[in-house]
């Protein structure tokens, strides 16, 4: 049974005024929820990326002596380890074969694939919300030579639940997360800060090392980056990624009814 996220501070509800996502400003479709929240609540919401994507080069990779060619199954955790993995294997002038299978933590990053691959349903697997949702996909194809392309420092749950399963799989650091350069917020005066990574906390407080929470607000999505924020000593206020609130957006939402209703 998964832990339980730990219940957020009681609230008392504040007016809200001005909110910081501490993402990149998202496309127009995905933007159109948080356009609605502004209008409707009188709120400002600004987008200021605290981590960034940096692929490693080809030269970089090519220390590690692992090419994806020599594998016949390939999983992906996330689009953005989609895109590093063809544009390494472009540089390297790795052609992947028609037989690959990839096995793929949702359906948005199994659709995300088809930028990339002739889609066809026998070579794709997809979960739910997680790679271990396909524990009897990959149970099925244990004779297959796992890959998992990942970030800096690797991905440790899914080579567990592989090493659980007794299938071995090859982990291969393909990209990185920096921290972005937050010198140009100088103070941090929002009313709500939302958290989707614990690596955002993280770029927060090295940056701002004498950052307080005072009468801030904490918005956070999932487990890891609410283990972050009550590990740095502050509050969770809002918790988002739970079945009342699926999404930040959603959490704000709730959020903003309550506080900046007509009183």
């Amino acid at each position: 049974m998964s832990a339980t996220i730990a219940p957020v501070q009681e609230e008392t509800y504040n007016k809200v005024q001005n909110i910081l996502i501490s993402q990149p400003n998202p496309n127009p479709t995905q933007r159109a929820a948080y356009d609605e929240l502004e209008k409707r609540f009188n709120v400002r919401i600004d987008f200021v990326p605290f981590v960034s994507v940096e692929g490693l080069t080809e030269k970089e990779y090519r220390k590690n002596r692992v090419y994806p060619n020599d594998f016949t199954a390939i999983v992906f955790t996330s689009r953005t380890s989609i895109d590093h993995f063809f544009r390494l294997c472009g540089e390297l002038r790795i052609k992947m074969s028609d037989d690959t299978k990839y096995f793929c933590s949702s359906e948005a990053v199994a659709n995300y694939l088809q930028k990339f691959i002739v889609y066809r349903k026998r070579k794709v697997f997809n979960g739910t919300r997680s790679i271990f949702d396909l524990k009897s996909y990959v149970l099925r194809n244990k004779e297959e030579k796992f890959f998992l392309p990942c970030s800096y420092p690797g991905n440790p749950d899914v080579t567990k639940f592989f090493t659980d399963l007794k299938i071995p799989i090859q982990e291969a650091v393909m990209y990185r997360t920096v921290n972005t350069d937050l010198s140009d917020l100088k103070a941090i005066k929002y009313d709500i800060i939302a958290f989707f990574s614990a690596l955002e906390i993280n770029s927060m407080f090295e940056q701002f090392p004498d950052f307080k929470q005072e009468d801030r607000r904490i918005c956070v999505f999932g487990k890891a980056a609410h283990k972050a924020v009550t590990d740095s000593g502050m509050t969770v206020n809002i918790q988002a990624g739970t079945p009342e609130a699926p999404s930040i957006a959603v959490a704000l939402e709730n959020y903003l009814k309550i506080s900046n209703a007509s009183k």
